[in-house]
């Protein structure tokens, strides 16, 4: 092995301070220290042409350490801060956590106009006015039901992103009814996360919808590789083939759902994308997440998980009035809150294993 053209692979805590985080992720970037290793990455040394090296988890539970040149990096950070016009002094507020690239790019967007972001991760009192912000809809969520500081931060701020999970239309309309000002983002972390505004990409940024609805996504802003998996990294002609589907509506991505979202219930495709969006439309007051069951006679058997005020007769009703029979779960669970795969993404295999242990 060539040593001249590896680099050492530094772990940084999830409790590292902010400052010392940006001091690190500076020299990562110019070159001038260690690569950065965040979340679960076991690889000790990288390319020298890797900066940052941030591992996730899929639903098939198999950890792919995502490796970024400071390029796509930089180029992520300049395109978002060109599309929402942050000038020099621009003020961001981090409320994602940093072993994720949500985090890194909140920080990075930030150390580019010259600022570095308002922690508010372990804020207590009132948060600053700050002119953007990134999120999650959890987060979303909970500053319309029950955060009023939150809330109060999010109607100050100049826009408001808001990523990694699919974001119902119905909550949208709640914020903005609310004043706040939402940006809705899609990507994955192997886009150096939210690459597409609006439905719009930014610049640098192009995509496609294939014949089977796949969506894939060509760019400045993609990663390298994956350090550990590198035959698994979707990439064909500059092309990234997400596992998610979507269609070009007037221009603009609209995104469906992941192709592994749709199941087959009594012989019948049935979206758990469409279940919990509908669901959201009558009850814009709870949290939901469909997931399906193995079943004898079913083959997937749908369940649906619930925090908030509704009964099961209200859910049952309305799914199996609005989509038909198909749609009347099978199972109706009432959490405390929803276990999340990543900072917003549902985790349904821990609901299955909940109701195969049940």
């Amino acid at each position: 092995m060539d040593m001249k053209s590896q680099r050492e692979l530094l772990r940084v805590s999830p409790a590292c301070e902010l400052p010392e985080l940006a001091g690190l992720l500076a020299r990562a970037l110019a070159g001038a220290g260690p690569a950065l290793k965040l979340a679960e990455v076991g690889t000790e040394i990288c390319p020298s042409s890797i900066a940052v090296v941030i591992g996730t988890s899929g639903s098939s539970g198999l950890i792919k350490e995502v490796a970024f040149t400071s390029q796509s990096l930089l180029a992520s950070a300049r395109a978002a801060n060109s599309y929402l016009g942050a000038a020099n002094g621009s003020t961001w507020s981090l409320l994602l956590p940093t072993t994720h690239i949500a985090g890194i790019n909140v920080i990075l967007r930030s150390m580019e106009v010259g600022t570095l972001p308002v922690d508010l991760r372990n804020f207590h009192g009132e948060y600053p006015v700050v002119d953007f912000t990134s999120i999650v809809p959890t987060q979303l969520f909970r500053a319309l039901n029950s955060d009023a500081i939150l809330l109060r931060h999010l109607q100050k701020a100049r826009a408001v992103l808001v990523g990694g999970a699919a974001l119902s239309p119905a909550l949208r309309a709640e914020a903005e009814a609310a004043g706040i000002r939402i940006i809705e983002t899609y990507g994955m972390t192997e886009t150096c996360g939210g690459c597409i505004y609006d439905g719009k990409p930014l610049a640098g940024v192009e995509f496609r919808v294939s014949e089977h609805g796949a969506i894939a996504i060509r760019g400045s802003v993609l990663a390298n590789s994956y350090l550990n998996t590198p035959e698994l990294f979707n990439l064909k002609d500059g092309w990234f083939t997400t596992n998610d589907l979507g269609e070009i509506i007037d221009g603009k991505l609209v995104v469906k759902g992941r192709s592994d979202d749709v199941i087959i219930s009594g012989g019948e495709n049935l979206s758990l994308i469409a279940i919990e969006a509908t669901l959201s439309v009558r009850f814009p007051e709870i949290e939901c997440a469909a997931f399906a069951v193995n079943d004898p006679q079913w083959g997937h058997a749908l369940h649906v998980a619930v925090v908030g005020d509704v009964t099961e007769t209200e859910i049952s009703h309305y799914l199996e009035a609005a989509l038909g029979g198909i749609a009347k779960p099978k199972g109706i669970h009432f959490l405390d809150s929803l276990p999340l795969l990543g900072i917003g993404k549902i985790d349904r295999m821990t609901l299955t294993r909940m109701v195969d242990h049940e």
